[in-house]
């Protein structure tokens, strides 16, 4: 046993020789000096030994043990010298330039968000905010929907309860503005909104939208081309075209479909507006008396205009973008173009 032990050692030593870090270093210490290691392992069998060889064989054991012990440590202390000069070499060299961290920056929709605000602000448009659950008052009834209307239809709204859904339209925000104050109101009303649409590369069951709102003694429907042309003009250059539709919408009349020449091919036609050189940007309109009458105005004393437009929608167009749910998947080789 007393040769096995020699061997241990002799082998101890040549693998200690070969380490090339602190880690292996110490992989090898516990190989021969841990626990359950060969040096202990042997040390073991101690009892199994003749009485007179018992003895002599500890001493030996103890000296190589010892030895060992001394030789690991001598050589973790030299490696982790290395260790610690070849980090300063590396990583401590104050004379080179920083790695700066990647910054991020605004999503497409709120770049476009701010962009209207700034417009609408040098219009003399305040900025108005409501809440994203409502109730059935505030997004249909104060906006004179029906009952029977289809948007009030499970499958065209998501409802919480039977009387709190989650708003369809920042519609809502002009009747509590209403409610809170006195005309002259000059508003617009940015913010999220929520129907249950299938997810196609045009609908999203959420999406932005900015209402706009302006009441006073005397406002009338020229009053909304004129506002209505400033914005898209000052937003999409100024050789673009626009044409109002008549339309139907309960909270205003009469009302109108806003229609843009093609940003796209300068309305020549292309698939984005489909040949005929127009896109629709928004809905607008003036004031219904119900809903003034809803609030607590004198239609007879008070006119106003209200319009309203998809974020997103407005982000494409100015941008060409063909498809809706870029703007929701996180994807930076998308986001990092704008």
């Amino acid at each position: 046993m007393q040769a096995k032990l020699i061997e241990i050692q002799h082998q101890a030593t040549e693998d200690l020789k070969k380490a090339q870090s602190v880690e292996k270093a110490e992989q090898i210490r516990v190989k021969y000096l841990g626990r359950k290691g060969l040096v202990n392992e042997l040390i073991g069998k101690i009892p199994t030994l003749p009485l007179d060889q018992r003895a002599s064989f500890g001493q030996l054991a103890n000296k190589v043990k010892n030895e060992l012990q001394q030789s690991f440590s001598e050589a973790i202390q030299q490696l982790s010298a290395v260790k610690t000069e070849s980090f300063e070499e590396e990583f401590f060299d104050i004379s080179l330039p920083g790695i700066r961290p990647p910054y991020g920056h605004k999503h497409p929709i709120v770049q476009t968000i701010d962009e209207i605000k700034e417009i609408f602000s040098k219009l003399g448009f305040a900025v108005a905010y409501g809440p994203e659950v409502e109730t059935e008052y505030y997004n249909f009834e104060a906006l004179n929907i029906p009952p029977d209307h289809p948007s009030r239809d499970d499958f065209d709204t998501f409802y919480l309860d039977d009387d709190v859904l989650l708003r369809s339209q920042t519609s809502t925000v002009q009747i509590h503005i209403m409610q809170k104050q006195s005309p002259p109101i000059r508003i617009i009303a940015p913010g999220k909104v929520f129907r249950p649409d299938t997810i196609d590369a045009r609908h999203s069951s959420m999406f932005h939208q900015i209402e706009g709102l302006m009441v006073d003694e005397g406002v009338s429907f020229s009053d909304l081309k004129s506002v209505l042309t400033i914005f898209a003009m000052a937003f999409f250059g100024k050789d673009i075209k626009m044409r109002f539709r008549p339309s139907f919408f309960p909270f205003t009349e009469p009302s109108a479909e806003v229609d843009i020449s093609c940003s796209i091919c300068g309305g020549k036609g292309c698939s984005v507006c489909k040949g005929s050189g127009w896109v629709e940007i928004l809905g607008a309109g003036m004031v219904d008396p119900n809903v003034f009458k809803a609030v607590g105005y004198d239609s007879e004393k008070y006119t106003g205009f209200a319009f309203g437009m998809g974020v997103e929608r407005i982000a494409m167009l100015k941008h060409g973008i063909d498809d809706i749910r870029l703007f929701f998947e996180n994807d930076l080789r998308f986001l990092s173009q704008f």
